[in-house]
């Protein structure tokens, strides 16, 4: 069974998003996308100061298994990349909701905020 913290929220692709104090938003893959994906072994993630809508791709996971895009659950600027998983990728396995974060993102309006799910919507969209 996958680990899906009740103070996130989730979307349908598996990303999730946990608000931060100072209003932007944290951004990564959800503990069951790490799982079906295998060990993931490269990372494309966006720029500081990219802007992204809802829906769009905003980078690249590469596993074992599969090559995944990655979808903004929220419309905004990117503020922060994380990193430290250049040349680190396994951390996202193991740390998906800590220090497997991918980006942090300033919120340009609430676009995709009705599309997310709670920790209990996520587990029933993914059969658990």
């Amino acid at each position: 069974m996958s680990t899906i913290p009740a103070d996130l929220k989730y979307s349908k692709s598996h990303e999730w998003i946990r608000t931060e104090a100072d209003g932007t938003v944290t951004i990564g893959i959800t503990d069951h996308a790490q799982d079906e994906l295998g060990d993931i072994v490269y990372l494309e993630l966006p720029e500081v100061g990219r802007v992204i809508a809802f829906d769009e791709v905003f980078g690249t996971v590469e596993s074992v298994k599969a090559v995944s895009e990655l979808y903004s659950p929220v419309a905004g600027e990117v503020v922060a990349v994380n990193d430290t998983l250049t040349n680190a990728e396994a951390t996202i396995n193991e740390s998906p909701y800590e220090n497997g974060w991918m980006i942090k993102v300033r919120l340009k309006d609430e676009s995709g905020a009705e599309e997310l799910l709670t920790a209990d919507g996520y587990k029933s969209e993914i059969g658990e």
